[in-house]
């Protein structure tokens, strides 16, 4: 009997040219890889303020690669981003690169690499992210010791679906990438303090919770249940 030949679908083929494209566009940036992997902002500054539309579509990518893998520590990505485009530019230029990242991998690891990774992680894992969805996403992006990477590859192992997911990516990462900008802006100490970081961090997951509880008690009744 004939094995049937797998056949790729549109988007997995799209996203099949994007993951190559991204290896072919880093293979023939060596040098400003090595820069970045060094931590250098002043020589990426340099490297990458000749050409601002250039930079904008690199650190784009960089966040991809963020995204995916975490080779480059976030705060080094946001400080890069603000150095070259100043505070607001370069904050919600990271940030909107961030949730399209998000994105990308969420598709890459639901479509493409699903079927080779999953067996590596805890199904009980996977189970809770099913479960919690909205709310394991949201509380994820705001925790500074959850890899991005770990968040998007659960989230695309698991069932959730893309708008919650992007909903909640997006707001997260609006949170935490604020609190991360205001490092390299002056406005916060890098020594400062992981405790105001996570006590602001926990301070918005309890706010998140307690607007849930009062929605949850606001809910009509049904007939149903005032029936006894």
């Amino acid at each position: 009997m004939k094995k049937k030949k797998t056949t790729l679908s549109k988007k997995q083929w799209i996203l099949i040219g994007g993951f190559l494209f991204l290896i072919f566009f880093f293979s023939i940036n060596q040098d400003l890889i090595s820069i970045l992997l060094d931590g250098d902002v002043d020589k990426a500054k340099t490297f990458l303020d000749k050409n601002i539309a250039y930079a904008l579509f690199f650190m784009a990518l960089v966040m991809v690669i963020q995204n995916s893998f975490t080779v480059f520590p976030l705060i080094l990505v946001i400080t890069i981003n603000i150095a070259l485009f100043g505070f607001v530019n370069g904050f919600l230029w990271s940030w909107f690169t961030s949730v399209l990242a998000s994105i990308i991998v969420f598709y890459g690891v639901r479509y493409i690499f699903q079927s080779m990774i999953i067996y590596k992680f805890d199904a009980k894992i996977i189970e809770k992210v099913d479960a919690n969805g909205f709310a394991y996403v949201f509380q994820a992006r705001l925790f500074p010791f959850v890899p991005t990477s770990l968040v998007n590859i659960l989230a695309g192992l698991s069932t959730i679906r893309i708008l919650p997911f992007t909903i909640a990516t997006t707001f997260g990462n609006f949170i935490y990438f604020f609190i991360l900008a205001l490092i390299p802006a002056g406005i916060l100490s890098s020594d400062l303090d992981e405790y105001l970081i996570l006590s602001i961090i926990f301070v918005t997951i309890a706010l998140y919770y307690v607007i849930k509880l009062i929605k949850h008690k606001r809910k009509p009744v049904s007939d149903s249940e005032n029936v006894k």
